[in-house]
């Protein structure tokens, strides 16, 4: 019997190579090519086979919109766009431990109040998880559990008899296809079991929610591939140190990417916050120098949150620039256009960015605010506590227009603020009904002559130079 081939493929990326390495060339990562056995390739050529006549339909049908079916969790329907469609499948990532298998019981249970739900764990045991559920106030949820991690079986089971309308895996990573004989969690695997329960969700038109594990940069572990086979992919992030958690959407076929959903992570499971900008504004301090709080937008829905900077001697000749939150590359930007543009001298000093509340921004519209930030903590004096700010800084030191000004400025206003320091550009006017003052600014300039004021003898280089 002739020996079957293997080939050697990295486990970052799904590079294949030859022979072992321990570096991948593709993805430049250490010790991640594992050998697997090659499966059969197929004949080349079309061969002799008459090919199916594919039928063409018009663009303009008379189909009927994809229902939807509401888990009664206001804020995951509302990453998801409304509720989950049948047919299709979802594919949710996060770190260890930040509540991926807590939130998607939640979510089996709520359905299950109202359609059959099954919940299939390849991790955990069948007490494990109704441990879990008697912890969350489910032990009653009539909610089909089981433990299984092969792909045979599972589609077996959901072949036969009614199928449900919604199936939850966990994890994705676990699952193995009995056709290949690599371990479960390699390329090949995760791609076969992928694939496998994508197609049974599409012919059985249930809904398909999957959990993927993360690698060690964040990003969803398996081949790239994963995350263009399924119609949704959905990250749950959070901090070890902070109770929230935010369910962030990054693709969905069936609604809005880029649409947050914020919970509060409690001994009873997970609770939804209905007003974030409380939530991330709760313990903010208004006479503490270095904060500044910026109206940004996460999808849909206006978010305040605190932006917090520190600037401080530094005895290093290259000075720290520490970020959490941001991007680090805009802060070097940001503090480029405050040296050459307004005259602030920070060469010699460290500055440490951080967005309260561990929350992260990938706004350009939080680049006033970071400035205005960096700019009370380096003149020591405390930025206004009734004003908002936000804004794009360009090279030249122009402040540029941003999208969605109303609904910044509404959310502001819902919250307390009086004041807004935004661009003159492309922003109008506050809300009709609103007691907002907006100070409108074209340039960076006019922000540093808010905290124009010198800092005290021995803190020389503010500011060198203005700009006309």
């Amino acid at each position: 019997m002739a020996r079957q081939a293997s080939r050697y493929v990295c486990q970052e990326c799904g590079a294949v190579f030859p022979k072992w390495s321990g570096r991948c060339d593709a993805c430049g990562e250490w010790n991640s090519i594992v050998e697997e056995q090659a499966r059969p390739s197929a004949p080349r050529g079309l061969g002799t086979r008459q090919g199916a006549v594919i039928e063409f339909v018009p663009l303009a049908g008379s189909d009927a919109d994809a229902r939807r079916l509401a888990s009664g969790i206001a804020e995951f329907d509302r990453v998801t766009g409304g509720g989950l469609v049948d047919g299709s499948a979802l594919l949710v990532g996060g770190d260890p431990g930040i509540g991926k298998s807590t939130m998607l019981l939640q979510v089996a249970g709520a359905l299950a109040g109202t359609v059959p739900v099954v919940y299939i764990s390849g991790e955990e045991a069948i007490d494990q998880i109704r441990l879990r559920a008697r912890r969350l106030g489910l032990g009653d949820a009539p909610v089909g559990l089981a433990a299984a991690t092969s792909v045979r079986d599972i589609a077996t089971t959901l072949e036969s008899g009614a199928a449900p309308r919604a199936v939850v895996v966990d994890s994705i990573q676990t699952m193995y296809v009995d056709t290949l004989e690599s371990a479960p969690g390699t390329v090949a695997q995760v791609r076969a079991s992928a694939q496998e329960l994508i197609q049974l969700a599409k012919r059985r038109g249930f809904c398909l929610l999957l959990v993927g594990h993360v690698t060690k940069d964040g990003s969803i572990a398996g081949p790239r591939v994963l995350e263009h086979m399924v119609d949704g992919v959905f990250y749950f992030e959070g901090k070890s140190g902070h109770e929230f958690r935010v369910l962030r959407g990054l693709k969905n076929r069936f609604g809005p990417t880029d649409e947050i959903g914020v919970f509060e992570m409690t001994g009873r499971g997970l609770i939804e916050v209905a007003n974030p900008s409380a939530l991330f504004l709760a313990e903010r301090r208004d006479d503490i120098p270095g904060a500044a709080v910026f109206a940004g937008m996460e999808g849909t829905r206006p978010v305040l949150v605190e932006i917090q900077a520190l600037v401080a001697p530094s005895p290093l000749a290259t000075p720290r620039r520490a970020v959490v939150g941001w991007d680090p590359a805009r802060l070097a930007m940001v503090l480029a256009v405050l040296e050459t543009r307004c005259g602030i001298g920070l060469a010699g000093r460290d500055v440490y960015l951080n967005v309260a509340g561990g929350m992260r921004i990938a706004e350009p519209a939080a680049d006033l605010a970071v400035a205005g930030a960096v700019l009370s903590a380096a003149s020591d004096r405390p930025a206004p506590a009734d004003a908002v700010m936000f804004g794009e800084i360009g090279l030249g030191g122009e402040v540029r227009g941003v999208g969605r000004p109303a609904l910044r400025l509404r959310e502001a206003a819902k919250l307390g603020f009086s004041r807004a320091i935004a661009p003159a550009r492309g922003n109008g006017e506050p809300p009709a009904g609103s007691d907002i003052q907006v100070t409108q600014i074209e340039r960076l300039s006019d922000l540093v002559a808010m905290f124009g004021a010198p800092l005290p003898a021995g803190d020389a280089g503010w500011p060198r130079r203005r700009e006309a």
